[in-house]
């Protein structure tokens, strides 16, 4: 019985990796993940910068603010690229008049003419081919107030030491007296960026297994191979095949999507040590998770995490199973699935606003329900919400649970295997539930 059981596992898993659509697929995702981890780069080779300048020309119409407002300039604009030493914004000023200028002016250039005002005290008309990026229009503005304000100061001889005392953020000293929770106020929203972002192959993943078990069983059903299966093995053993090589090629196809990452990295990291730089978007989206701990946490959080989803992964794939084994068409079967994809669906959507539901007691007992504490779980953590002894608590309630469906489970699948009644599926299952035959 176990070379039969081999045996079918083996053809299941060969239908699944011998497939073109596996193949195809991998080389779309392979690609695509690699394109996308050096994006800098492809976009600098077909023209394109991301530390590409952008060229400020002045024209004074007798305010003498020009050299406040391009020390200003300078001066947020290193702020907002404090990771480098080199001006993204330069400032120069010109003697041409404003309509030989526009006639002259280039896609990188932004024409300012900076006026007098009586009350406003300065006036600015910013003139541009195209549309002004969101970084560099808030350079600009905040430069723009700030030599408004210091042109303010000396009209009215205000002395900029108190104006400063008093625009200034006030000092808030941080006083957390539960240390155990301890956790960066930052962390919800990077739990609700970043978080959603790592997690979702393992959505997908699950879509692809639920999908893959169901589909597999009710293609033999429909074209009544199934009846010549059964006939040599058992059905117990005919589901555990059939849930062991589908939770096999998903997790080989986990670790594909981490192998191209990881290659696109390499790739990256080759071209940062020949001189080419990311982002200052990635470099401070990068610095707030190292700040914040995320990354540390990260260590501790993954084996566990892992462990959920592989548990969760058989959870899905046994009941898809289950519930297949009532079809007897692809349609049944996606009217079936519906409850198991919402239910993964939810998981994803409570990771993403676990931020949300902060000290919460409900979104704490949801982290120990199975199906969705292989999201919910990793997610609270890291945000200091449960501690590690929660996600193991999570881990044995989906041992427990997985025991349970495989133990009354497969008294639904025997029955229904070889059911090919047009009933209803509900019905067919419940009376297969209810059934003494084994």
């Amino acid at each position: 019985m176990n070379k039969k059981f081999l045996y079918l596992t083996k053809v299941s898993l060969r239908k699944k990796f011998k497939s073109k659509w596996f193949v195809i697929t991998n080389i779309i995702l392979a690609v695509a993940i690699i394109l996308l981890l050096n994006i800098n780069s492809i976009v600098s080779f077909f023209g394109g910068d991301f530390d590409s300048k952008t060229n400020i020309i002045v024209i004074d119409n007798n305010t003498n603010s020009y050299d406040l407002f391009k020390q200003s300039v300078e001066s947020y604009s290193n702020s907002l690229n404090s990771d480098e030493d080199e001006v993204k914004v330069t400032v120069k000023k010109s003697n041409k008049t404003a309509k030989e200028l526009k006639e002259t002016l280039e896609d990188d250039e932004i024409l300012v003419e900076l006026n007098s005002d009586s009350k406003e005290y300065l006036k600015a008309k910013v003139t541009s081919n195209e549309k002004i990026d969101t970084v560099t229009y808030q350079v600009l503005s905040q430069s723009l107030n700030a030599t408004k304000t210091t042109i303010g100061m000396a009209i009215n001889n205000i002395d900029a030491n108190i104006l400063n005392n008093i625009s200034s953020p006030v000092t808030i000293d941080r006083v957390v007296l539960n240390e155990d929770n301890n956790v960066d106020e930052n962390m919800g929203l990077i739990m609700s960026s970043v978080f959603p972002t790592i997690i979702l192959p393992f959505f997908m993943l699950t879509m692809v297994l639920i999908q893959m078990v169901g589909g597999e069983i009710c293609e033999e059903k429909t074209t009544r191979s199934m009846e010549i299966i059964i006939s040599n093995v058992s059905p117990k053993q005919h589901l555990m095949s059939k849930i062991l090589a589908s939770n096999i090629f998903v997790i080989v196809q986990g670790l594909l999507l981490v192998g191209y990452a990881v290659f696109g990295l390499l790739i990256s990291t080759n071209m940062l040590s020949s001189g080419m730089s990311l982002p200052s978007e990635v470099t401070s989206i990068f610095d707030s998770l190292v700040a914040s701990g995320f990354i540390e946490k990260l260590i501790y959080v993954i084996p566990l995490t892992l462990v959920l989803i592989v548990l969760s992964f058989l959870a899905y794939s046994i009941v898809a199973g289950i519930l297949a084994s009532m079809t007897v068409n692809m349609e049944d079967f996606s009217q079936l699935q519906t409850p198991l994809v919402f239910l993964s669906l939810g998981g994803y959507y409570l990771a993403m606003m676990a931020g949300m539901f902060n000290g919460s007691l409900l979104i704490r007992i949801l982290s120990y329900v199975p199906f969705l504490s292989s999201f919910v779980s990793p997610s609270l953590y890291m945000m200091g919400e449960i501690g590690l002894i929660d996600i193991v608590i999570s881990i044995i309630v989906l041992i427990i649970f997985i025991y349970l469906i495989l133990h009354f489970g497969i008294k639904v699948y025997k029955v229904g295997i070889l059911n090919y009644s047009n009933e209803k599926v509900w019905s067919k299952f419940f009376k297969a539930f209810k059934s003494k035959d084994v």
